[in-house]
């Protein structure tokens, strides 16, 4: 099952499209406005962003642009106003469609399906596995193991380790991981990939103390390494 973010601050539209899209199958998280849109967003890593242009506290422009610096998760923008120029404003900053209000119900949802349809076949371009050592990343379903047994992790462990695992042999700062696992503009500083850091060894390490796989790199940050013998 997809799931959609509808960002819209019309209580009464917002409804209706909830429950259009939840009858055509769809998980709906709603948000009322471009902050607490950009929490769910990172939170609950929708299949479709549909976005209201016209937003209080962060307009749709700008969560677009944040949205697209830091994934690539499909965008919607919905907006009243025609003007070409705003069209092509969110085009240029990564939206996937854009369509007018007042607009047909069943435009908007064929449009839906559309981007859904060319993400499902992207994906399954996109798939990856990767095998390091005892660890293997399936990057399409978001999954670990690590020794032939499945281990849990969080979203920014799975992007830390991923990022770590592609970059095998390779020393990265504290700074690089910040910006390719957090974003450039996340506001915390470098102890909070030593904490992403500590939890990962808890999970994927025989010995979380004496690290074989991510190891230190002193006044640097930090390697993943595969084992010639555990």
């Amino acid at each position: 099952m997809s799931t959609i973010l509808l960002v819209e601050d019309d209580a009464t539209l917002a409804e209706t499209l909830r429950y259009n899209f939840e009858r055509e199958g769809y998980a709906v998280v709603h948000a009322g406005d471009g902050v607490t849109a950009l929490d769910r967003a990172r939170r609950d890593r929708p299949d479709l962003v549909v976005l209201d242009v016209m937003l209080p506290r962060l307009d749709g422009f700008s969560l677009c642009r944040i949205l697209r610096q830091e994934g690539d998760t499909p965008i919607l923008m919905l907006t009243a106003r025609r003007d070409e120029i705003d069209r092509i404003a969110g085009l240029e900053l990564g939206a996937d469609d854009y369509v007018a209000k007042p607009f047909s119900l069943g435009e908007l949802l064929a449009r839906v399906r559309a981007i859904l349809r060319r993400t499902d076949r992207q994906t399954a371009i996109n798939r990856e596995v990767l095998d390091a050592g005892d660890v293997r990343i399936d990057t399409g379903s978001r999954r670990v193991w690590c020794d032939g047994r499945e281990i849990s992790l969080s979203q920014k462990e799975f992007d830390l380790l991923t990022c770590l695992v592609r970059h095998r042999g390779m020393a990265l700062s504290r700074d690089v991981l910040l910006e390719r696992v957090w974003g450039y503009d996340f506001l915390g500083d470098s102890r909070t990939v030593d904490v992403h850091i500590r939890w990962l060894r808890e999970k994927v390490e025989t010995e979380p103390s004496r690290p074989v796989y991510i190891q230190t790199v002193r006044g640097i940050g930090y390697r993943f390494e595969v084992p010639t013998a555990r």
